[in-house]
């Protein structure tokens, strides 16, 4: 049985040994993200941030027409209904990890006359499957869910590292809205507030698979990576409207994953000692949690807040989120790939 508190939420179970966790649920998770990742780059060994590169990007950046991207109809699901809360949970619940593992090919699909993969491919087979009658939006039937009932559900080609791991967050998922939001995830929305803030810490107070906090030299780093981006998929998709109307959406951090320390990397404004780089070049993958990824990580979120401000001494005001936006995208060019991403099995990116 799932614990309540008098509010009706979750009890996150780690409360009970985790003091540094309780308190950061209490005081706000981005506060928590930015605080803990800055302590780590004045920490690291592995792992460095260039200033003078912060200074030239942010310059570039500044006097481009920089466009925010838009939710693309194209391949998410586009309408204005507490259905589309339910669908953006599920996609951000399985939103990790679309690298080939060695020896195995990139899962991808077919949609339309395309092939896409990764986050792309995710969005589009989730809307294929509510096109054509697959309950995903159903907690019950997310509760009960198998494996190869969600093999079948993504289909394509290739593999999809972690898909054990993603049936149990979807099964996790199913069961808590059942059991504390009776069933309907815009609850969960609400009881925020209009803060993407505090969604982002309901979500990884309630959901244990949403819960990225690292150990970093005995101390808690809390990332929330998927718990953000749930909150900005939300604005997102809804035009700042409706469940996605948050007064706070300005002050959410970048989302540490994979892609954006590859551009950053790219760019200069990471620099990784010369271990680390073999390691990474290599395509040697990293442990979740050791040192040296929670370094990439830290920096990733660090160096972005730079930028912001960087930009905002240059008169263009753009929050973490948008330039998280644009380095994704960046991402998705050639140019920006002659280094590779690092590799980690995890599901929190």
């Amino acid at each position: 049985m799932i614990k309540k508190t008098e509010s009706g939420a979750v009890k996150p179970r780690s409360c009970r040994n985790r003091s540094t966790f309780c308190e950061a649920i209490k005081t706000g998770p981005v506060r928590e993200v930015l605080q803990t990742t800055e302590a780590v780059t004045q920490e690291s060994r592995q792992v460095h941030i260039d200033t003078d590169a912060i200074e030239r990007f942010s310059r570039d950046l500044s006097t481009q027409e920089t466009q925010t991207s838009s939710w693309d109809c194209r391949y998410h699901l586009c309408e204005a209904t507490e259905k589309m809360v339910t669908y953006l949970l599920v996609l951000d619940t399985l939103n990790f990890c679309f690298w080939a593992l060695p020896g195995e090919s990139r899962w991808e699909i077919e949609y339309g006359s395309e092939v896409v993969s990764g986050y792309i491919g995710l969005a589009a087979a989730l809307k294929q499957a509510l096109a054509s009658g697959v309950p995903m939006t159903d907690p019950g039937y997310l509760a009960a869910m198998t494996e190869d009932q969600l093999r079948n559900i993504l289909g394509g080609r290739g593999v999809l590292p972690l898909l054990q791991e993603r049936v149990r967050n979807l099964n996790e998922l199913g069961q808590i809205l059942l059991e504390v939001y009776d069933g309907k995830p815009v609850r969960l929305v609400k009881a925020a507030g209009k803060s993407a803030v505090a969604l982002a810490r309901l979500v990884a107070e309630n959901l244990p698979s949403f819960r990225d906090v690292a150990r970093y030299h005995g101390r808690d780093v809390f990332f929330y990576k998927r718990a953000q981006i749930f909150a900005s998929d939300l604005y997102s998709a809804f035009h700042g409207q409706s469940w996605g109307e948050f007064r706070d959406v300005n002050t959410l951090t970048a989302f540490a994953d994979y892609k954006l320390p590859q551009v950053l990397r790219h760019v200069g404004v990471l620099t990784y000692d010369k271990a680390l780089s073999e390691r990474v070049d290599n395509h040697i993958r990293l442990d979740a949690g050791s040192g040296e990824e929670v370094e990439i990580r830290a920096n990733t979120v660090w160096a972005v807040e730079l930028i912001r401000r960087n930009l905002e001494q240059h008169g263009k005001r753009i929050n973490a989120c948008e330039i998280d936006g644009i380095l994704w995208t960046l991402g998705q060019r050639d140019k920006y790939r002659v280094k590779p991403y690092h590799r980690t099995l995890t599901v929190f990116y």
